[in-house]
């Protein structure tokens, strides 16, 4: 079965890479090629009498289409034999049905960049409404089943439905830096990152992590969500490695999982360090494998931690209060 990474991808300006704090993993994909990224080399002509005369299909890649920073305003013709299409950096506006008929055999799909629409969805465009419209609209669907990383941050998404649901393969998804007021529905039960953070969520729904076993890291910080907007027990399940929920409304420590291993709740507005949300039990075998605790930012101080809080929180190497 091959592996199919089909990638709307926002080219990380300096404030996204501040407010995410991570950098692209996939920048290699589409960096300066004077940096030895661009494979093959351009100085051949288009190869093959299928390549668009506006883009440049290397020989010694023939399966990849160039046609980034050309200006284009449409989509070109795509030969079916490529894999790789980078149409960045161009002023392309739509992305019709008819553009990605023949592209059956396409891994990577590079179009950050742009001034595509509400209709015609990509990343970094103004989005207002995700439906899967084209690119990934719910009739081809079914032939995606394979996608494993969707990236449609800092747009303007403000509900995604249940557009989710047939993306049975996909683990890590980023909306963030968008408008969303509640968690996308039908999380993909595959799902092992999950980043929600910089929108305007303020509760989260009874079966939030019910489905997802497998998720791992989840990052919600900058968002408006209230101690009342989150049921009992929503991330104390085990898997969960890494919970980001800094910059929201909190007032008490959520009970997480003793296996949780990164917890970051700085900037909130809580009042007491409940030793009780780590460790229910402390004793030899029982205790919390917590290795990252942020509290600063909050209405309490060193002298509200616990005396008994160095037992439960035996494994943590930095505890910021």
């Amino acid at each position: 079965m091959r592996l199919v990474c089909v990638f709307l991808l926002a080219a990380l300006l300096p404030s996204t890479l501040s407010h995410n704090n991570r950098q692209d993993p996939f920048a290699w994909l589409y960096g300066p090629r004077s940096q030895g990224y661009y494979l093959g080399s351009l100085q051949a002509d288009n190869t093959g009498g299928d390549c668009p005369p506006e883009c440049d299909c290397p020989p010694t890649f023939p399966v990849a289409m160039y046609c980034d920073g050309r200006g284009l305003k449409v989509m070109p013709t795509i030969p079916s034999r490529m894999k790789y299409l980078y149409l960045q950096n161009n002023a392309i506006t739509a992305v019709p049905d008819s553009s990605l008929v023949n592209a059956t055999n396409l891994v990577w799909l590079m179009m950050h960049y742009n001034q595509l629409t509400s209709d015609k969805i990509v990343s970094h465009n103004s989005i207002e409404k995700v439906m899967f419209i084209h690119i990934l609209d719910f009739k081809m669907i079914s032939g995606m089943d394979n996608l494993t990383i969707l990236y449609l941050h800092d747009n303007a998404v403000t509900d995604m439905g249940t557009s989710l649901k047939g993306l049975k393969s996909l683990m890590l998804l980023d909306v963030s830096g968008n408008k969303l007021k509640k968690v996308p529905q039908a999380l993909p039960e595959r799902l092992h990152q999950l980043y929600l953070e910089f929108n305007s969520i303020d509760s989260l729904p009874d079966d939030f992590l019910g489905r997802v076993t497998q998720l791992q890291y989840i990052r919600m910080a900058h968002n408006e969500l209230t101690d009342k907007g989150i049921p009992p027990n929503t991330f104390n399940v085990t898997g969960l490695v890494e919970l980001d929920l800094s910059y929201n409304k909190l007032e008490r420590i959520p009970p997480v999982s003793t296996t949780l291993q990164h917890l970051y709740l700085q900037a909130n507005q809580i009042k007491e360090f409940t030793l009780g949300s780590f460790c229910s039990i402390v004793d030899v075998t029982n205790f919390s494998r917590l290795q990252t605790l942020r509290l600063d930012g909050n209405e309490i101080s060193s002298q509200d931690v616990p005396t008994d809080s160095a037992l439960c929180l035996r494994l943590a190497s930095t505890i910021e209060v």
